[in-house]
């Protein structure tokens, strides 16, 4: 009797201790599960994946068969040419609003909260919300792309700097996703995240995509031609078309490519953190 009374109440004892936490997830795994999860929904919502593939398609049919006759884009350069990579970048901007919006709907509706609630890093949890997000705006650069060789674009830059230029733009477009990802954070809804995003189109119409810097204003000149997006589309466009003598902007590919790279670099470290801590300081 005594023996069992001690033994009993030793495991008394041991199940009254307090057990250790179990272990989280890690940044890998986190960063993983929730890009499935945001995959998922955007396969879930066709309305995502279409909708900014035809909305570029409409824009690039405009400007290619409405204004196209009316833009000059110097001697020896065909103006599909000249579009058609400026208008694959900002195809980055007008993907990634739905970024801004999905992230503020997972916001409003406790997801967020719940994910908070888990021992999982949250730094995690927005690379996850990235990677969609930059998934999406590869698909759209893929569909515009395949839209822009249908009406006559043929890049000559060749096979290697048309990739390099692709590449470029997909390192541009997981860099503003953070844009898109912060103001989703900052907005109450996903209708307010939708007008906010607004505020960053106005970058692809001021900018070297459509038409020369220099054919505009002189007083816009300075801001169109060094803004990010102008820069990315020059780097882009100088790969495609094989050099920037026929651009007539000056410098060397590789200036652009590199400063592309620098403003890609600036965006992600600033728009991350953001990102990151606000989403850590939600409530």
């Amino acid at each position: 009797m005594t023996t069992t009374s001690v033994d009993a109440a030793a495991a008394a004892a041991r199940s009254a201790e307090p057990r250790a936490a179990a272990p989280g997830a890690g940044f890998a795994t986190t960063a993983v599960t929730t890009s499935r999860r945001t995959v998922l929904q955007f396969f879930r919502t066709p309305q995502i994946l279409f909708m900014g593939s035809i909305q570029g398609a409409l824009f690039l049919f405009m400007f290619r068969y409405v204004f196209g006759g009316a833009i000059q884009t110097g001697e020896g350069l065909s103006y599909v040419d000249f579009l058609v990579p400026g208008f694959l970048v900002t195809v980055i901007l007008w993907s990634g609003m739905s970024a801004a919006a999905g992230v503020a709907e997972d916001s409003a509706t406790g997801v967020y909260d719940r994910l908070r609630s888990l021992p999982i890093p949250r730094a995690a949890v927005m690379a996850g919300r990235s990677m969609a997000d930059g998934t999406l705006v590869a698909w759209g650069i893929f569909v515009t792309a395949i839209i822009g060789l249908l009406v006559g674009w043929r890049p000559d830059g060749g096979a290697g700097r048309v990739a390099l230029g692709i590449a470029l733009m997909l390192v541009a477009g997981y860099a503003f996703t953070w844009v898109f990802i912060t103001i989703g954070l900052v907005s109450g809804n996903a209708q307010a995240a939708q007008g906010m995003s607004m505020l960053v189109i106005p970058f692809s119409f001021i900018s070297s995509a459509n038409v020369p810097v220099a054919t505009m204003p002189g007083w816009m000149q300075p801001f169109a031609a060094n803004q990010p997006v102008s820069v990315i589309i020059n780097a882009v466009r100088s790969l495609m078309v094989g050099g920037t003598e026929t651009l007539g902007i000056g410098h060397t590919t590789g200036y652009w490519v590199v400063l592309s790279l620098v403003w890609c670099a600036g965006i992600f470290a600033v728009f991350g953190l953001l990102a990151v801590r606000r989403f850590s300081k939600m409530k």
